[in-house]
């Protein structure tokens, strides 16, 4: 364990952190950084590619975006791109592929024709394609159709992402800047942050770092070390998973569905996977299960300390559960996990996206998915389905929930860069940043 004070330590090897480390490495005059990942490997849960929808949110085809939401969602992504374009072997990364939204039905496809009048404004590329157009780009989606189907959708722009791929280039670069040292230490827990005197201790499994300031992007579990510390006392975390199914080739690039409004869920999607090369993969499902990360029952302890099932936290779920559709659509989704129906329960959803998939060609993906930590904001009673952060202004920041999701690494990394260099009185170079990651 490196003994020398550090002036930030980060507390997670995700694609979050891995960013902030990039971010503070790159941009800023620190010069002591340290990057603690309790994993053998950087990005080994979550922002594993098995883990996630592999997808660059540009906010063009998430109908569960305002135009405000996806403007902000948009200038993200382009930092990922912006930051990507400049680097060598960035064909492992980042990936074109078409996307659409697919309206089925004459009430969604007016719906849909009525959103690209206010969003194709801002979204240059953007096009409105109806069965025809739709037929030359995913022929699978119109084949067998009797009702009307139009989408919205961009032919050629980077859609996919390897985000395991982009947090090793977040450290692999990080480690290139020479004006700062870089200490990442793997296979390393932390089982305690504490106050000190320079500013704070955080104890692990190889030993202690003293270190100015602490940044926690852990998912579920910053939650468990913020309110440790006596912070975030008004979040309970309900964790929901999500599983995938796959089957044969047959889509060219990716194909989402219409939100459901009533829903606080995503809707499924369909894409090729990039890691299983001839397959496609449709989801995510969404079940609520109580640990904080996928597979590992050991997060069930975990999960109880932040759940805090008191009045408030029974008041949002029965809220959730009295409405009729999320009730269905909970009930659904853990069937999806029961063998035997789940593929009979999930083709009716796939179908949506390929009319002609038959039972045989869908098969769960056993062992694909993580889970996304959701907020539930006890203080007003409801889901807190944005993005969570913690930050009391002493030296500590804690990210639960980035949204959305990997795609804002960068941009949810600036926020935390700005307060860090607020706090410590450090510098940011500006005309770089903004140069590289911005223009």
């Amino acid at each position: 364990m490196h003994k020398t004070q550090q002036d930030v330590t980060i507390i997670g090897g995700g694609i979050s952190g891995a960013a902030l480390l990039y971010l503070l490495s790159r941009y800023t005059d620190l010069k002591n950084i340290s990057l603690l990942e309790k994993c053998a490997t950087i990005a080994a849960l979550n922002t594993h590619g098995r883990n996630n929808s592999q997808t660059l949110h540009c906010g063009d085809i998430e109908t569960n975006y305002s135009l405000e939401k996806a403007i902000k969602v948009k200038q993200g992504a382009a930092m990922v791109v912006n930051y990507a374009r400049g680097l060598a072997g960035r064909e492992h990364i980042l990936y074109k592929y078409s996307k659409m939204v697919l309206a089925v039905g004459e009430h969604e496809c007016d719906a849909l024709e009525a959103r690209y009048k206010s969003f194709s404004p801002h979204f240059e590329k953007m096009q409105f394609w109806e069965a025809d157009g739709i037929s030359r780009i995913e022929p699978n989606v119109v084949w067998g159709r009797t009702e009307r189907i139009v989408a919205l959708g961009v032919e050629d722009d980077y859609t996919a992402v390897n985000f395991h791929a982009l947090a090793d280039s977040f450290v692999a670069q990080a480690r290139q800047q020479s004006k700062t040292s870089i200490n990442v230490h793997l296979a390393t827990k932390v089982s305690e942050i504490r106050p000190h005197d320079t500013g704070y201790e955080v104890v692990t499994n190889k030993g202690t770092i003293h270190s100015r300031m602490v940044v926690v992007s852990a998912g579920g579990h910053s939650l468990l070390f913020a309110q440790r510390m006596g912070y975030g006392k008004q979040y309970a975390c309900l964790p929901v998973a999500g599983s995938f199914y796959y089957a044969p080739d047959v889509l060219r690039g990716k194909v989402y569905t219409l939100q459901n409004d009533k829903l606080p869920f995503a809707a499924i999607h369909g894409d090729p996977d990039l890691l299983i090369r001839g397959k496609t993969r449709f989801g995510p499902t969404a079940l609520i299960l109580p640990m904080l990360e996928r597979h590992n029952f050991k997060t069930i302890p975990d999960f109880l300390r932040v759940f805090h099932l008191d009045k408030d936290v029974l008041k949002v779920m029965w809220d959730l559960f009295k409405v009729k559709d999320i009730r269905n659509y909970m009930v659904k989704n853990f069937l999806f996990e029961v063998p035997y129906v789940r593929q009979r329960l999930f083709l009716k959803d796939a179908r949506k996206i390929v009319p002609t998939l038959q039972l045989q060609d869908l098969s769960f993906a056993k062992g694909i998915g993580g889970i996304r930590p959701v907020m539930i904001d006890k203080q007003n009673r409801r889901l807190h389905l944005g993005e969570a952060k913690i930050n009391p202004g002493n030296g500590l920041i804690f990210n639960m929930t980035p949204s959305p999701g990997a795609t804002s690494c960068l941009q949810n990394g600036e926020q935390d860069m700005r307060s860090i260099v607020d706090y410590l009185g450090c510098h940011i170079d500006e005309q770089k940043f903004n140069r590289e990651l911005k223009e």
